[in-house]
């Protein structure tokens, strides 16, 4: 068996697995043929046509997703790692701040007095409660001294940055099938896992993670996934694609991806709309860590883009790399390209180096769950 992000090794095994596949593909329009004809031989509705190409993509899909279901979480986790638990009582400001300092983007939130997970508390969120104090003109030297559940309670803030309490977990038993289908249905970018016998948190795993799983370990002989990526229309293409240009300020590309729900934009040169100059990440924290207080921090989000992008940091905080793919690129070609350089989105060029679309990690798991 072939690793999903090697080169095949066996051309011949390849082949007669494909014609298989075609085989059943013949022997199922024949059998929907069959059943289509009336006693005197004549067809009695519109016969069934298989699609060849559809056939393949559905084994594709249900090969992917039986292998999600036949493994667990804690096959995810990692051989050494930490994980950082909130109390809700302490500032929120200085719990982001523990964040930045243990190189962590999200973490537990622990609520003393019911003895239970309440939340998740993200580097994102810090960011978007600067935003909001910004826009009321609040007072922003507050968030040193304001607790976690008090901003989490407080009804104007959860609202307007979309913050809540809601403790969405698994326990390392769940399959990897399951886990992508909790994130997908309740819009989540982190899942902890959980062993339910002492409440200890092992890890919160990502999109991400599941992708660099399935990269490692699933082996497929059959060529699955030799279609391109923008034919399969995974990721976000043309119109529905959402842009930023360089001299827009930082608290503009915020709100676009708030609005919008993205954790990353594609940041565009001033002079030309189609051409790809960086990308800007929702977890980029540069502008925070470099602020000497919250007001400062507040100041800063009018910096423009191309400004934040020339002072970007290199640590986990930093979003990814600006990594690009053409519009021929196979889904097989885009595995591979995962297994190198585990990337959280690849933006995606026509001939002429034009971006016309964005393919995340959540896209690529989505595709292979969705229909299962």
């Amino acid at each position: 068996c072939q690793p999903l992000c090697g080169n095949w090794k066996s051309t011949l095994v390849s082949l007669i697995s494909t014609c298989k596949i075609i085989m059943d593909m013949q022997e199922q329009q024949t059998t929907a043929q069959a059943t289509s004809l009336g006693a005197d031989n004549l067809p009695t509705g519109n016969l069934t046509l298989v699609n060849e190409q559809e056939v393949v993509r559905k084994a594709g899909r249900q090969a992917i997703s039986a292998f999600l279901d036949s493994h667990n979480c804690f096959s995810v986790l990692r051989a050494s790692g930490k994980v950082v638990v909130f109390d809700t009582r302490i500032p929120i400001q200085l719990a982001f701040y523990a964040l930045v300092e243990h190189d962590m983007q999200t973490a537990p939130l622990w609520d003393p007095s019911i003895c239970q997970f309440v939340g998740v508390l993200k580097v994102t969120d810090f960011i978007d409660i600067l935003r909001h104090f910004r826009s009321t003109n609040a007072n922003e030297a507050s968030l040193a001294t304001r607790s976690i559940a008090d901003i989490f309670s407080d009804q104007a803030i959860s609202k307007a940055v979309g913050i809540r309490y809601g403790f969405w977990s698994v326990d390392s038993t769940t399959t990897l099938k399951q886990a992508c289908k909790m994130l997908l249905t309740n819009s989540l970018e982190f899942l902890p896992i959980v062993m339910p016998e002492d409440m200890r948190v092992l890890a919160c795993i990502t999109y991400t993670n599941v992708l660099e799983h399935l990269v490692t370990h699933f082996r497929e002989q059959r060529r699955l996934f030799d279609d391109a990526i923008y034919d399969l229309k995974i990721g976000r293409y043309q119109d529905d694609l959402i842009k930023v240009a360089a001299h827009q300020s930082l608290a503009e590309a915020l709100a676009l991806m708030h609005t919008h729900n993205l954790s990353a934009l594609p940041v565009m040169d001033s002079n030309n709309n189609d051409k790809l100059v960086g990308v800007y990440s929702r977890s980029d924290i540069t502008f925070l860590t470099k602020a000497t207080d919250a007001k400062d921090a507040v100041a800063n989000l009018d910096l423009k883009l191309q400004d934040v992008l020339d002072q970007q940091r290199t640590d986990v905080t930093t979003p990814d790399a600006m990594h690009t793919c053409s519009t021929s690129h196979t889904l097989q070609s885009i595995f591979e390209y995962f297994a190198q350089l585990r990337f959280n989105r690849l933006f995606v060029l026509d001939e002429q180096e034009r971006l016309v679309g964005v393919v995340s990690a959540k896209d690529l798991v989505e595709y292979f769950v969705k229909e299962s």
